[in-house]
């Protein structure tokens, strides 16, 4: 009678360890890795309409979602997809991705506007996109080796009035032209 009392109580524990390993809330990684069929393995994107997330801040990240989940940002999937998503989880995800290695792209751009931008963005947007651009100051985003396409879409987006466009940028954007800026965009995609 003892020894099948010792191994019930062995099982009674196995089975409870087991659901509280079942019940333990998923790691930053595991989350994360609901981004990849968009935002590519690690966050580093495969498709011209995506950005790439590896080496965001982790300021960027969270405020990016936060903004998607009210609604204040627009979208097309994220917003329905933030949603899913609790303010606790939105850090863990940018925490990781904020971890993961620069993803540099390899993509078509006109080298006279790449010249032109470079010195453009050397003028008027060094102060917050550092490093031509690799790194970002706080909640500025990483702009270097994103994808043209998706630079375009979003300038668009800024233009148009669709998406805010923060002080200190509207500052700098304003008194570009449209050429100006098509040339900014094609130096960013271009840093690698």
């Amino acid at each position: 009678m003892a020894m099948k009392w010792k191994k019930w109580a062995l099982a009674t524990s196995v089975l409870a360890v087991s659901a509280i390993a079942q019940a333990a809330p998923p790691s930053a990684a595991m989350l994360s890795n609901a981004c990849a069929g968009c935002h590519g393995t690690n966050g580093g994107s495969a498709g011209p309409s995506m950005p790439s997330l590896a080496s965001q801040s982790k300021t960027a990240i969270v405020d990016a979602m936060k903004k998607f989940k009210s609604g204040e940002r627009p979208s097309t999937v994220m917003g329905r997809l933030a949603k899913g998503y609790s303010d606790a989880e939105i850090e863990a995800m940018g925490d990781y991705f904020s971890k993961q290695k620069f993803h540099a792209t390899s993509q078509a751009v006109d080298a006279a506007k790449v010249k032109k931008g470079s010195d453009l963005q050397e003028a008027n947007c060094s102060r917050c996109h550092l490093d031509d651009g690799k790194d970002g100051k706080d909640d500025t985003p990483v702009m270097a080796s994103q994808w043209l396409p998706y630079l375009q879409m979003q300038m668009e987006l800024y233009q148009s009035g669709k998406r805010k466009m923060p002080e200190k940028m509207a500052e700098k954007v304003k008194p570009l032209s449209k050429e100006d800026i098509d040339a900014l965009l094609h130096f960013y995609a271009s840093v690698k």
